[in-house]
């Protein structure tokens, strides 16, 4: 099955428009990691149905996480290794869970907004017509983004600068993760990227016996990725100045998102790696 002993962890969220369409010519990347046998785990926001459609048009068939941390999404067979961790069955995919799965995160979403007294809206509470409007996109794509594995999507509803950080501090006293995701929230309990790199790249190792190197591609601020990873290339939104270049501290070097070569420097550094 494996060949390389290379592993992409590529946050593929930047390269999907709302409507799930590819940007950046990334599928020309992942076809070149295919040919060259490279696996490449994608790491999204999105739930497990939202990336089933991106997936099939790329025939991606590695594992992926979804839900920012929160499951490591195995296909059928694609190790014949057992995991470390316990695993459950979503759909077609063995999913080792990081984050507890719902309904938790419903439940502690509204024992937060009632204790701070804060008020939330959940996507699963709207209709579909109330759906399209708020989130802009057709009925069936809005209602793919309301199916969740583990978090709970939500609004705040009329809420203030101060009632956010009322509400942020006590989900952070519970040791929630709360996240902001464009016009939503997520709001998970135990979503953890560095364990989802941990343990599928746990299972790469036993698969290769040896150390998998972990390669991330994913934006400048992406440091949960980045600090797991062995080797990767930092994307920013527009190329930078030598001298601000110069500035970069970070072991991962930088590449702008619009560069017409993009693909091919990643390519290029990866396999010199």
């Amino acid at each position: 099955m494996l060949k390389t002993k290379a592993v992409v962890y590529c946050a593929v969220d930047p390269f999907l428009s709302s409507r799930g369409k590819f940007l950046h010519g990334f599928e020309n990347f992942q076809a070149e990691l295919d040919e060259l046998e490279i696996p490449c785990v994608w790491v999204s926001n999105k739930s497990r149905v939202q990336l089933d459609d991106p997936r099939r048009r790329v025939s991606h068939a590695e594992p992926f996480f979804a839900e920012d941390g929160c499951g490591v999404y195995l296909p059928e067979d694609y190790f014949h290794l057992k995991p470390a961790s316990k695993t459950v069955r979503l759909a077609r995919f063995t999913c080792i869970p990081i984050a507890q799965q719902q309904p938790r995160a419903q439940e502690a979403l509204e024992s937060l907004a009632e204790e701070s007294a804060v008020p939330v809206v959940p996507l699963r509470s709207l209709s579909p017509r109330e759906l399209k409007q708020n989130i802009g996109l057709p009925n069936q794509e809005a209602e793919l983004a309301r199916q969740r594995d583990f978090d709970e999507l939500f609004f705040f509803a009329g809420a203030t600068e101060d009632d956010i950080k009322r509400f942020a501090s006590l989900a952070q006293q519970r040791n929630y993760t709360l996240r902001e995701q464009g016009v939503f929230w997520s709001l998970a309990i135990g979503a953890d990227i560095k364990r989802c790199v941990r343990e599928i790249g746990d299972l790469y190792d036993r698969s290769f016996r040896t150390h998998a190197i972990r390669f991330a591609v994913g934006p400048v601020d992406f440091s949960a990725l980045f600090s797991v990873c062995d080797r990767g290339i930092q994307l920013t939104p527009s190329s930078k100045t030598e001298s601000d270049a110069a500035k970069n501290s970070s072991r991962f070097p930088e590449i702008a998102i619009t560069r017409p070569d993009l693909w091919e420097s990643v390519i290029s550094f990866l396999v010199r790696s």
